[in-house]
């Protein structure tokens, strides 16, 4: 396995947690963290065993967004940047056929917010908060953010809280559907992986399925979601985690499912 400076990479039964490890760095991102970041979604996506991947940070926060004290990024356009090392790591975790949750202590600011909120959940401490920091070093939100909180918030909201750099609280995220929910902090670790758990013991072609409708349908039109909709029921209707489901429902026992 690759060496992985700036991320901790740990397996706990079916789960696997990966780490942002720079806190001396507040978690910001720089180059070797985003090359460490990929390896370890690839490493987790392509790994038959894991159902579920946990993204958090080591230290105070979950991560303050990109290192601005980073001189390996200045012989490089910030749109290179954005497009040959940032994007792949946005692509990994919404086209990985496993649900990937982001945990969330202190805060995630900028680019650290943008993976956080690509993640397919969210649970976040009720002391953390979210930062969307850009016009601060005059910038513009990135990383897909401005089409993530358009999305979930509405383009005045949205605008809103960018253009001021507001503190996002834990209340606010939940009841405006950024984040899932939000646990006290000395609960998260805790909380976050029985969840994780909780996930892993459902259907495995269910979850996979999910959720390449739903991101397909985040874009798409009704009629060409209904259409994925039957296609993908009906390859899962002919497998054996199907039976397997129905079979336990009649006979009122937990189901043993094999992702096949």
């Amino acid at each position: 396995m690759k060496y992985l400076k700036t991320i901790q990479y740990q397996q706990e039964d079916s789960i696997a947690i990966i780490s942002i490890d720079r806190p001396d760095a507040m978690n910001s991102i720089n180059e070797g963290l985003r090359s460490d970041l990929l390896f370890a979604f690839e490493k987790a996506s392509q790994d038959k065993n894991i159902k579920i991947i946990v993204l958090n940070g080591n230290g105070r926060n979950f991560s303050a967004g990109a290192d601005l004290k980073d001189k390996s990024d200045l012989d490089k356009t910030i749109e290179d940047v954005l497009n040959n090392e940032y994007r792949p790591i946005f692509e990994i975790i919404i086209n990985s056929s496993k649900p990937v949750i982001a945990s969330i202590h202190g805060s995630a600011a900028g680019i650290g917010l943008s993976i956080a909120l690509t993640c397919d959940l969210v649970i976040m401490a009720d002391d953390a908060f979210l930062l969307s920091p850009f016009t601060a070093i005059s910038l513009v939100p990135d990383g897909g953010l401005n089409w993530t909180l358009v999305n979930h918030l509405g383009y005045k909201r949205a605008f809103q809280v960018s253009i001021e750099g507001q503190r996002l609280d834990a209340d606010f995220c939940v009841k405006n559907g950024i984040v899932n929910k939000s646990v006290p902090f000395d609960k998260l670790k805790e909380e976050t992986l029985s969840w994780a758990k909780s996930i892993a013991k459902k259907a495995p072609l269910s979850l996979k399925g999910t959720k390449k409708i739903m991101r397909f349908a985040e874009s798409k039109s009704w009629d060409e979601t209904y259409k994925l909709e039957s296609q993908v029921q009906q390859s899962l209707q002919s497998s054996h985690d199907f039976k397997e489901g129905v079979d336990s429902f009649i006979e009122k026992r937990e189901p043993v499912f094999k992702g096949e």
